[in-house]
C-alpha cells in the first residue's frame, strides 16, 4: 500500500512567524497534534507538535537540575532550553530536522520511519512541496477498513479449516499440537502449548477469522523440562 491512499491532503500548516498561540489553536480546533511548518516557497522547513508545548514558562514546567547539573550543562545547550520554554513564535519552538515520504513511499517504509526516528507523524512530499500528512491517526483509520468483519453464514467447518490453516502458516504454530473445534460459531482451542506466548496468538489467530463469535480457551501448557502439563 502507498501512503497517497491514507495519507491526510491537504496537510493543515503554519508559516514559521506564526505565533505559538495561534498554532494551539489550530490544532485544538482541528483535533490533531501536530503541524507541518512551510515558508513562503511551500517547502516544508519544520514540524511543531503539542510535545513542543509542554515545557513552557507559562505553566512553569520548565526543565529543573539540580544545581550541580545545572552547572555542568553547557551554555549552548542552557540557552536552547531557554528558547523552547519562552519562544513566541513557531520558528523559536519547531523541531528543523523532518522526516518526510513521497506519496509514492510503502506504507510499511513510512511505519519504519515512525518507530526509527521516534515521530507520530511524517509530512508528505511532492516535488519540494507538501500534498499531505499521514499520522497515527490515518493509520488506525485505515486499519479499521481492513479488519475482519464477523460473517454470520459461515460455516462451521470452513471457519474450522481457516484457523487450522492460519496456525499452520505461522512456524509458532505448525507443530499440530493446537487442536481446533468450531461449534456454532464458537472456536475451542484445545492440545498442548510449550509457551505460554503461544496461547494468546492462538486465541488471536481464531478471533481474526471471519465467522468467529467468540473463543474457548482448553489449551494445556507442556513444561517442555519434565513434560507434564500444567491447567
Amino acid at each position: 500500500m502507498l501512503i497517497h491512499a491514507v495519507m491526510t491532503s491537504p496537510a493543515i500548516a503554519v508559516r514559521p512567524e506564526t505565533p505559538i498561540a495561534d498554532a494551539a489553536k489550530i490544532m485544538l480546533d482541528n483535533h490533531i497534534s501536530g503541524l507541518p511548518v512551510v515558508n513562503a516557497n511551500g517547502d516544508v522547513v519544520g514540524i511543531v507538535s503539542e510535545g513542543d508545548f509542554v515545557r513552557r514558562a507559562e505553566l512553569r514546567t520548565e526543565r529543573k537540575r539540580f544545581w550541580l547539573l545545572d552547572f555542568l550543562t553547557s551554555p549552548g545547550k542552557l540557552a536552547d532550553e531557554y528558547v523552547l520554554t519562552h519562544g513566541r513564535t513557531v520558528d523559536e519552538v519547531m523541531t528543523c530536522d523532518v522526516v518526510t515520504v513521497k506519496p509514492t513511499t510503502m506504507l510499511a517504509e513510512a511505519v519504519d520511519l515512525m518507530e526509527k526516528h521516534h515521530v507520530k507523524r511524517l509530512p508528505v512530499v511532492s516535488r519540494g512541496k507538501l500534498v499531505g500528512i499521514v499520522s497515527r491517526s490515518d493509520l488506525l483509520k485505515t486499519l479499521t477498513r481492513y479488519l475482519p468483519a464477523p460473517l454470520s453464514n459461515a460455516k462451521d467447518r470452513e471457519i474450522e479449516a481457516a484457523i487450522i490453516n492460519e496456525l499452520a502458516a505461522q512456524s509458532w504454530g505448525r507443530g499440530g499440537s493446537i487442536r481446533v473445534k468450531v461449534v456454532d460459531g464458537v472456536a475451542e482451542l484445545s492440545g498442548g502449548i510449550l509457551d505460554e506466548r503461544e496461547r494468546l496468538a492462538a486465541k488471536v489467530a481464531a478471533e481474526n477469522t471471519p465467522g468467529v463469535r467468540a473463543v474457548s480457551d482448553q489449551l494445556v501448557y507442556i513444561d517442555p523440562l519434565i513434560g507434564i502439563g500444567i491447567v
